[in-house]
């Protein structure tokens, strides 16, 4: 069958390709650690659950406004305003199921086929699915391990130019756990600015920061929020990944034109969703503190567990629920090492080739899961690498 040029460089996205072969190995009676999906191992909160619940037996099950419930724009913009110190209205947010509808249809009215767009990588597939969705031109932008898994500048310096119409952080990342520091940040939109770019800030794990420590937004910094998309959701902070809920913030116009990609794709978002997403943004937050404490909890486990296996070396993420060890002290590649694990140890994690070509040399493994879990995973890796 002849398909469409826009399509043809689309790809799987690596954790649903590891899940479905560890499902099959489960199937045929194997036990294994899934340390493979990015995916809070919470349930949704109680309080959260019970607000859908409750939408749905009074009837909220009917099409809303196609960026939203005008009452669950309101409190975003007040709720991610306060915590970005930045003044958002409600007219620039922008609802969907889920937040790659704020990754995608933003990237849809912005980029023209040929102009180029700044990526991270390794970084969420996503990124460099929707740019060439949209026709423009991926330009990826490595990631250091010895910069925490920051933008190389140099390189970004580099490659930046007259064409680059938009350019996407992603802090704390996916998949490397690393946050981008004030000073990159503020490199990052003296160039935006110079070069007239958008920037997409793809915020999604915000909330999920150790050692108490905050991650700043670019839009908060002087110049920048008239020029930044911001993407976030509920996914990871609140546990409501099966709930599809996300949002966008960004400038009233391109809110207008992002409303009308939702009109005339999925319509509008579950009114009951939107429900238990006031309900997770207005109740108690000491549930979020809690999950965090905990997930840095397993941080420290996991990263001290993989140090001490050969070959292995693994830096402290600042963010997210991964770890991204250096594995090139195997001589494996990091398929290699990947299949080895999930089938001979029944550990199922991702290659870091899965995020790019310079995550080559590398693993993402998920902590979002028991820390008996954890532990079972890590004997099973260090039996099978010597």
């Amino acid at each position: 069958m002849n398909f469409a040029k826009r399509i043809q460089h689309l790809k799987p996205e690596g954790a649903y390709q590891v899940l479905a072969k560890a499902n099959q190995l489960e199937a045929a009676g194997r036990e294994i650690i899934h340390f493979e999906i990015g995916q809070p191992d919470f349930e949704t909160f109680s309080n959260v659950s019970l607000a859908g619940i409750r939408a749905i037996s009074e009837g909220k099950t009917r099409y809303t406004s196609p960026a939203g419930m005008p009452s669950l724009q309101q409190i975003i913009a007040e709720d991610c305003g306060i915590r970005r110190g930045i003044r958002i209205s409600p007219e620039e947010i922008v609802v969907g199921p889920g937040a790659k509808p704020a990754l995608y249809f933003p990237t849809m009215a912005v980029v023209e086929p040929g102009d180029e767009v700044i990526y991270p990588n390794p970084g969420f597939p996503t990124y460099e699915a929707m740019i060439g969705v949209a026709g423009g031109k991926p330009v990826a932008v490595p990631l250091r391990e010895e910069n925490n898994f920051s933008f190389d500048l140099e390189i970004f310096d580099r490659l930046i130019n007259s064409k680059t119409r938009m350019i996407i952080l992603n802090s704390p990342g996916n998949p490397t756990g690393g946050v981008m520091p004030l000073a990159d940040l503020e490199h990052v939109a003296q160039q935006a600015q110079k070069y007239n770019c958008w920037v997409m800030s793809d915020e999604i794990y915000a909330r999920i920061a150790y050692d108490g420590k905050t991650v700043p937004s670019i839009a908060s910094l002087p110049g920048m929020q008239e020029r930044t998309i911001i993407v976030d959701g509920f996914s990871k902070t609140y546990a409501m990944t099966g709930w599809r809920l996300g949002y966008g913030i960004m400038p009233r116009e391109l809110a207008e034109k992002v409303g009308l990609l939702l009109t005339h794709s999925v319509g509008s978002t579950a009114q009951f969703t939107q429900f238990a997403g006031m309900e997770a943004i207005l109740g108690p937050q000491e549930q979020v503190a809690e999950v965090v404490a905990e997930y840095q909890r397993r941080r420290d486990l996991i990263v001290s567990g993989l140090n001490k296996i050969p070959g292995f070396r693994c830096q402290v993420p600042q963010g997210a629920f991964y770890v991204f060890p250096n594995i090139t002290g195997t001589g494996k590649t990091s398929d290699e090492i990947a299949n080895l694990l999930l089938e001979e140890a029944g550990v199922a994690l991702l290659p870091g080739s899965s995020f790019g070509e310079f995550g080559e040399g590398y693993l993402r493994i998920s902590y979002a899961n028991s820390i008996t879990n954890l532990e079972k995973g890590l004997e099973r890796i260090r039996s099978v690498i010597h």
